[in-house]
């Protein structure tokens, strides 16, 4: 979608032009596809810019330094999106330690996105203002399902059978709980 593009196009060049460095890519590339933008990586980010605090839907991706994981975390966390994050770690269990923390639909250990997105039976989507539904897994194929409860009566119930008087019923019904607590059946 050509808008989605210029909204990848006014986001990086926003920063840029507010003083963020382009690591790598950086521009669209109409020779490759008309809607094709170099995989871009961002330094020196801040929060003046467009594309800290707005889902920028391309492949954009700002690379922050922090004093501890504290700090991280509470970055992380502080916009109202949650798409999918990515905590690299040269630590496997710290790094999914530090990936629960973050209010994310989906967050990968040392990688972007490609093992979520392989692993069809994990439910994915977003938090906050990223969305609510979800795709793949039992959660994914739920959200077009209807509950419906179907009970079959196989004995009979507490409404009288037919030819019988609702009083003779409930004499009969009486009868066969006074035998049942007599012989201690419960």
């Amino acid at each position: 979608m050509a808008s989605q593009l210029a909204t990848v196009t006014a986001h990086v060049d926003d920063a840029v032009a507010k003083g963020a460095t382009v690591l790598a890519g950086g521009k669209a590339r109409p020779d490759l596809g008309p809607l094709f933008y170099e995989p871009t990586i961002l330094l020196d980010v801040t929060p003046d810019m467009t594309l800290h605090a707005h889902e920028t839907f391309g492949p954009v991706v700002s690379v922050y330094s922090f004093h501890d994981v504290e700090e991280a975390i509470a970055r992380a966390n502080a916009t109202p999106y949650g798409l999918n994050a990515s905590v690299w770690s040269r630590n496997g269990a710290r790094g999914r330690a530090v990936a629960a923390r973050v209010h994310a639909g989906t967050v990968n250990v040392n990688e972007a996105y490609a093992a979520a997105w392989g692993s069809i039976d994990a439910p994915m989507g977003g938090k906050g203002d990223s969305g609510l539904g979800r795709r793949h897994g039992a959660d994914g194929i739920l959200k077009y399902t209807e509950p419906q409860t179907v009970a079959h009566q196989r004995v009979q119930g507490f409404t009288p059978p037919a030819r019988i008087s609702p009083d003779t019923w409930a004499a009969l019904l009486t009868g066969a709980l006074k035998i049942l607590k007599a012989t201690g059946v419960r």
